[in-house]
């Protein structure tokens, strides 16, 4: 069964390929480099994976992967794992790339993203994390084996051999998995060292896959959701656009409390009136729910499915001859909400 999976993928591969304009040998030898060294398919192990992606019990250490200037719930998220300190140990801050309206390119976005990661941590008066932040990837990968070096890329590739499979390190990613991905391709023992829970793609019911963290670098994407690294996927679209908040809702329970928390509400009502505009604009707090996964509160539920796959036009394929990965897909929304208006306001 699982060399069916593997010709299937590389038929897929070559087709794709092609319509990019490499011709089919050149297409056929990339793909058998890609598999000897970065997504060697045969040496995946389900129940060992199945282990691997069970919630961790105690206090774990994590990095997390983000572009923080692209819209407000990262910064949400980045202050709510360093505030949930009782369970996560913060060990490094990689800027993760972004294009749209908001940057000029994705090296801006990720330099935009690095600089509103150290205002969040002035706002937070976490100085000494200030020397753990890394700069990300400049560009998303241009092929399915090449990555893309940088400052981050390198720090996870060395960082996580300090880890073991029965104790990982914990990747959020919340951004574009470039970073991440280039990582894997950089070490690729490194699948065996760590866990990643990414909030990337829509809901497998969903109409379409054109998500924005995942469709900025589907190369990235299919990378980690074939490669065999323990997954725990947070969709978007069907399952997180759940997680919303309004404007009364923020001023209520975080006006007033400190200055991380004033400034949240100033920019999330800014960007949603820009955005949205009315006067009963609701705004989904995407990221927050990646960092909840590891927490010990009643938030989410998920279940195990086979890894789908993250096609070049913005839909998934499915096989149900590849490995598994966990997929959220509830959102317990009130319950979240609760334990982070408390520690904002810590």
């Amino acid at each position: 069964m699982e060399n069916s999976c593997i010709k299937y993928l590389s038929n897929n591969y070559v087709y794709f390929m092609e319509r990019r304009g490499v011709n089919t040998e050149e297409a056929k030898k990339e793909w058998e480099v890609f598999t000897s060294s970065a997504i060697n398919k045969s040496s995946i192990d389900n129940a060992r994976l199945i282990r691997r992606l069970e919630k961790p019990k105690g206090r774990v250490d994590v990095v997390i992967d983000t572009d923080t200037y692209n819209e407000i719930d990262d910064q949400f998220a980045l202050s709510y794992l360093i505030k949930s300190d009782e369970k996560l140990e913060l060990k490094a801050i990689y800027a993760a790339p972004f294009f749209n309206q908001k940057s000029t390119g994705p090296a801006d976005g990720m330099e935009k993203s690095y600089q509103e990661i150290m205002n969040v941590l002035t706002l937070l008066e976490r100085e000494d994390l200030k020397s753990v932040v890394y700069r990300g990837s400049m560009s998303y990968m241009p092929s399915e084996t090449e990555p893309v070096i940088s400052d981050a890329a390198k720090d996870l590739a060395e960082r996580a051999m300090a880890y073991t499979e029965e104790k990982p390190l914990y990747v959020i990613a919340i951004g574009a998995i470039t970073n991440v991905s280039s990582a894997l391709l950089l070490n690729p023992e490194i699948k065996d060292r760590i866990v990643l829970i990414w909030l990337g793609g829509n809901a497998i019911h969903w109409p379409h896959n054109k998500e924005f963290n995942l469709y900025q670098d589907v190369a990235g994407s299919r990378i980690v959701f074939g490669c065999g690294v323990p997954l725990v996927q947070l969709p978007c679209m069907g399952v997180v656009s759940a997680f919303t908040t309004s404007g009364p809702e923020l001023e209520h329970h975080l006006r007033g409390k400190n200055k991380l928390c004033d400034y949240l509400i100033d920019v999330t009502t800014k960007e949603a009136l820009q955005c949205y505009g009315g006067s009963t604009w609701t705004r989904p707090i995407w990221d927050v729910t990646a960092v909840a996964w590891l927490l010990d509160g009643d938030f989410e539920e998920d279940c195990l499915m086979h890894s789908p796959i993250p096609e070049y036009d913005d839909r998934y394929a499915f096989d149900n001859n590849r490995h598994f990965i966990k997929y959220v897909y509830h959102i317990k929304r009130d319950n979240l909400f609760a334990d982070l208006f408390e520690k904002l306001k810590k």
